[in-house]
């Protein structure tokens, strides 16, 4: 195994368990209890983790983001029952584009059955998923590729984005707050989303319940640039009011 593999796994049993010890981690994965110091030393540094005697403690801020491979094991219920339906929203031949958030995956995923679709993202996962689609139009926007996020960002990516005018934009977000509207937890993020937003005629959100009520560092948005948010679960009646009276469709799946 190698030791990214590795560490992504501590990664998510933090995010699970919100601690770790060393000695289990040792037997766990076959390796010294030095080498889990190691990994466990490289997460402090990384801001993700506070190492504690025998093991470590995760950072609870919740700006941090934990790499893709990891998020995407994250509510995989959830995920798969907004990307059914965003499915719902989506007609054969028309153009959409997929962010590069791990929800976005597995909405390409269960797009699979559409025909004739154009599909334009800075997803590298979203790429790699839909290689064996033989009838739609695949583009990579390209740009700079954020190590552990799989993510096309910067100046290129946004260049590309406003060369095009898009049927639907489905996007996920960090976190959404009732003042400051749509955020991100970094700059290159939302300035990719500022973009996004810019360039389709119907603006799809896909956010799971754990992201209401919550901010990140960097705003890209407010809730009238939105038609449409899709979640797992009913939200509050707070958010379902304000949704209202931003003329804001909300889809949610069945609480059951």
């Amino acid at each position: 195994m190698l030791a990214l593999e590795r560490r992504n796994l501590i990664l998510q049993r933090l995010h699970e368990e919100k601690r770790v010890v060393v000695s289990e981690l040792s037997q766990e994965f076959a390796v010294s209890e030095e080498t889990i110091r190691r990994d466990l030393d490289k997460l402090e540094k990384e801001g993700i983790a506070t190492k504690s005697y025998g093991g470590a403690v995760i950072n609870d801020n919740f700006s941090i983001d934990l790499p893709f491979n990891v998020r995407k094991n994250q509510n995989v219920s959830g995920k798969q029952k907004m990307a059914e339906l965003v499915a719902d929203l989506i007609n054969d031949g028309d153009h959409i584009f997929l962010d590069a958030s791990t929800t976005a995956v597995f909405v390409a995923r269960a797009l699979k059955e559409k025909e004739h679709l154009t599909v334009v993202t800075n997803s590298v996962e979203i790429l790699l998923e839909l290689s064996d689609v033989s009838d739609w139009n695949i583009i990579s926007t390209g740009g700079i590729m954020r190590e552990g996020f799989l993510a096309f960002l910067g100046p290129r990516t946004e260049e590309v984005i406003r060369s095009y005018y898009m049927d639907k934009v489905i996007f996920s977000c960090k976190a959404i707050d009732p003042v400051m509207g749509i955020m991100e937890s970094r700059d290159g993020f939302a300035t990719a989303k500022k973009t996004m937003l810019n360039a389709g005629r119907q603006k799809i959100l896909v956010i799971d319940s754990s992201k209401f009520d919550q901010t990140a560092f960097a705003a890209c948005g407010d809730l009238k640039q939105i038609d449409t948010v899709v979640t797992d679960i009913k939200p509050s009646s707070d958010w379902l009011r304000r949704f209202k009276e931003a003329d804001v469709e909300c889809i949610y799946a069945d609480s059951e």
